[in-house]
């Protein structure tokens, strides 16, 4: 098989859950267990960073890596889903898995994978996990794919847990409170690891403190010691402040960031408390570079300007939050707003956050998660937002940019897969 037929094989033989949904989950470690045991075992060869969270997750993790990278060290990167490419998931210092590995590594375990059946999560897990012990990296960030107590990555034994935050997402696998969601994500807290808590509210800090109590791992709430505030933007990237009295340019943009970045400068002081050698200059480097080191896309991304076109993946109600705050602090004459959404999310709650000044273009991604634009249309239009269904995002992309005077600003979001679609496209 040549690399797109390799994909296929894994995208059709496998269930995917970000395609499906809930036929694909397959919670549990069983099988993850059965794969590493057949590869000997390729995650306890490297250090690793465990990272969770309803919301900023996979900014974390792209923060992490690159202020190590920056310092010096080979940094694996596990995340999920991709926008663009399979690649993007599991990448060495930035850089995508090669094509061929990909290949070979699939024609190596066909015989495993029908033996074992996993998921195509937990297969592309697998494959990460040896690929980063191939390339024989330092350490890895593994992002947490759904919840964390039964997620396939929670086999690891990391040098450091990061939780960012728990909000109302995948409820159905993962609990109907917050409470229920946290105890899910806080199974990643292990004996004596140390764990950095993000944001916490009521029902969730009382989880966490029980769980770092029966685990005997120090924990640290980053929130209490850490507080980062946006100052101003030069040469296109956000200036923050922090506590600290110390400025640091940030290269994602998006108030939405500033928990993170203050979740990401708790983690690096306590790694640097562990024997890591983090040097400030290196800490802003990476801090600044994080898209030029990891390649990270879908986060507040400027397209194009003139009209100006943003892109960004926040897709549940806490994501929308901070999209429609972001939104309120852009200039422009007319909003305009592309979006998706998956049929498995609450998409009448994310509709009712959305501003009925704008002009709105329904569509749907190509996957068989996608609610019908037509669906998306008709509930937006009971609560009263205006605008046109669109049958796919490279219509709905190609309307807006019709219809949009130079100082409009079009966004485009609501689902990783419209987004994924739209950066495809080209620009």
């Amino acid at each position: 098989m040549d690399y797109k037929q390799t994909l296929e094989y894994l995208y059709n033989r496998l269930p995917v859950f970000h395609h499906v949904g809930a036929s694909a989950y397959k919670p549990g470690l069983d099988n993850t267990i059965r794969l590493m045991n057949a590869l000997n075992n390729p995650h306890t060869r490297y250090k690793t960073i465990h990272v969770a969270g309803t919301n900023g997750k996979g900014s974390v993790s792209h923060f992490l890596c690159s202020i190590l990278q920056e310092a010096g060290y080979k940094v694996g990167l596990y995340t999920s889903p991709h926008l663009v490419d399979f690649g993007e998931r599991i990448r060495v210092n930035g850089k995508m898995i090669d094509q061929q590995y990909v290949i070979d590594f699939v024609d190596q375990h066909n015989t495993l994978f029908s033996e074992i059946e996993p998921s195509f999560f937990e297969a592309t897990m697998a494959m990460a996990f040896q690929y980063f012990a191939d390339m024989a990296v330092d350490i890895a960030i593994i992002e947490v794919g759904l919840g964390g107590r039964l997620d396939s990555t929670n086999i690891i034994e990391p040098e450091l847990s990061v939780i960012t935050n728990i909000s109302f997402d995948h409820t159905g696998f993962l609990g109907d409170t917050l409470e229920k969601i946290a105890a899910e994500k806080a199974g990643i807290i292990k004996k004596n690891i140390p764990v950095v808590i993000g944001e916490t509210v009521p029902e969730t800090l009382p989880v966490f403190m029980r769980k770092a109590s029966e685990m005997n791992a120090p924990i640290f709430l980053s929130e209490d010691k850490m507080k980062v505030s946006f100052k101003d933007y030069k040469n296109g990237k956000m200036l923050v402040t922090t506590n600290l009295k110390e400025d640091f340019l940030i290269g994602l943009n998006g108030d939405y960031q500033l928990k993170n970045i203050a979740t990401v400068l708790s983690a690096i002081e306590i790694l640097n408390n562990l024997g890591y050698n983090i040097a400030e200059n290196q800490l802003r480097a990476g801090l600044e570079n994080v898209v030029e080191n990891t390649g990270l896309m879908g986060r507040w991304q400027l397209l194009q300007t003139q009209p100006t076109l943003i892109a960004d993946t926040g897709h549940n109600v806490a994501g929308i939050k901070y999209v429609v705050e972001q939104l309120k602090k852009q200039q422009y004459k007319t909003l305009r707003i592309v979006i998706g959404m998956v049929n498995d999310k609450d998409v009448s709650s994310v509709l009712a956050l959305l501003p009925k000044q704008a002009i709105y273009y329904f569509t749907q991604a190509q996957i068989e998660r996608a609610m019908p634009a037509v669906e998306l249309y008709k509930k937006a239009k009971s609560i009263g937002l205006e605008g046109n269904s669109y049958q796919s995002v490279e219509e709905a992309i190609n309307s807006t940019m019709i219809d949009a005077e130079t100082d409009d600003l079009i966004f485009i979001g609501g689902s990783n897969f419209v987004v994924g679609e739209a950066l495809n496209r080209k620009w």
